[in-house]
């Protein structure tokens, strides 16, 4: 039973999101909410497509390419369609996202030395479509939205206007100049929505065990078919759910920040072989905070060097941008460790818990950190036994205390 469920939750969730797509493109009420285009329905159809994509942009952007191809009549309409709703990207693109499920749903049966590299190829993905996604499909949702308001403001206020409307300072088109200000405010939606998505990639992509990975990959999926079901049913109810899509991933803004600077350096290492060419800095080496050093928040990217006393400090900048702070390390380095582990490393304490988390190009180089820090605990495996531990220590449940 605990090998169908994972397939079948994953299965379920992708027919909630495009049942309600196919029903919607030929059912006659679906017609006539879409015919709508007060003002109210337009904002509850750009809030609901912005953060559809920015859940999952590879699966949302062919999705709502496909449904609009399925939506035009004739070969003319689908012709002057834009270039993600043709058969073209969104046939290959609906494959890739059935590939990427199936690797989740077979994952206990996936070997992890094959489902590791798979999920890191994964995890490029979802960065590659998410910034194709910001630059091209979001620019083209606003600018629709951005036309259907200038028509209803323009027949509500063309009876005021009257005659004034046809001068020709009243007569320009102010679309170009609208967009200014509604696309930046969507990319903005999409990046704070595609950030907290991004990090369920990086934690299946940090998962010890594939029905987590099936799990996490299901609920988000679930989520995007919700947003997509009430959107073809009642645009508001979709809208609302948008909005608090929208605020959660505001709050959680800082760690799926974290965790996403994590996942892209990892990947970014693992797919330029960077372990082969890295060498130890002396003035000090580049390090994730981890979940039992309290210094900073878990996952916080900054450089960690040695004291001419021998003792550890911490230096990063918050957002990386912010204002530079220095923390001491309290643990002494004679009761440090390196745990060596299948992907990447960490630097560990002897009571337990990752103080410091190793990008993956350290791989290898687990005694040179040792020597340069004087680590006392030596090299130790980080075996599958530790493997849950290690997960939730990523994961981060507490908000670590960060000094003035």
């Amino acid at each position: 039973m605990k090998r169908i469920l994972p397939p079948f939750v994953l299965t379920l969730a992708l027919a909630c999101v495009f049942a309600p797509l196919a029903w919607a493109a030929t059912n006659p009420l679906s017609t006539s909410l879409r015919s709508d285009r007060s003002p109210g329905a337009s904002v509850s159809r750009a809030l609901t497509t912005v953060t559809g994509i920015a859940i999952s942009p590879l699966l949302g952007t062919s999705a709502l390419g496909a449904y609009q191809w399925m939506e035009a009549k004739g070969p003319e309409a689908r012709a002057a369609l834009p270039w993600y709703a043709q058969p073209k990207f969104w046939i290959p693109a609906l494959l890739i996202v059935g590939i990427c499920a199936l690797k989740d749903t077979l994952g206990p049966a996936v070997p992890p030395m094959l489902k590791k590299p798979l999920d890191v190829l994964e995890v490029a993905e979802n960065k590659v479509s998410g910034l194709v996604a910001a630059g091209a499909v979001i620019p083209f949702a606003m600018d629709a939205f951005s036309k259907v308001i200038l028509e209803q403001s323009s027949r509500v206020g063309g009876h005021a206007l009257g005659g004034l409307a046809m001068l020709p300072p009243l007569a320009v088109n102010w679309a170009p100049a609208l967009d200014v200000l509604t696309i930046p405010f969507g990319i903005a939606m999409f990046a704070i929505v595609w950030m907290a998505s991004h990090a369920i990639n990086v934690l299946i992509l940090l998962s010890p065990w594939g029905g987590i990975d099936a799990a996490l990959k299901a609920s988000r999926t679930a989520l995007l078919g919700l947003l997509t079901f009430t959107g073809a049913f009642h645009p508001g109810v979709s809208a609302v759910l948008s909005l608090i899509v929208i605020v959660i991933s505001y709050f959680v803004a800082g760690w799926a920040f974290r965790l996403t600077v994590f996942g892209t350096l990892l990947c970014w290492d693992f797919f330029t072989g960077r372990r082969h060419r890295f060498i130890l800095a002396e003035d000090g080496n580049w390090v994730f905070a981890g979940s039992s050093f309290a210094g900073a928040p878990v996952r916080t990217y900054g450089r960690l060097t040695r004291r001419a006393d021998g003792t550890l400090e911490f230096a990063f900048r918050p957002w990386l941008v912010m204002k530079p702070r220095v923390v001491a390390v309290p643990a002494p380095p004679a009761n440090l460790a390196v745990g060596a582990g299948l992907i990447f490393s960490v630097i560990v304490r002897e009571a337990g818990g990752s103080v410091f988390l190793l990008p993956q190009r350290y791989r290898g180089h687990e005694e040179q950190v040792v020597a340069q820090y004087g680590l006392g605990g030596g090299v130790q495996p980080a075996g599958l036994r530790k493997a849950w531990g290690s997960f939730r220590d990523l994961v981060g449940g507490r908000a670590a205390s960060v000094p003035a």
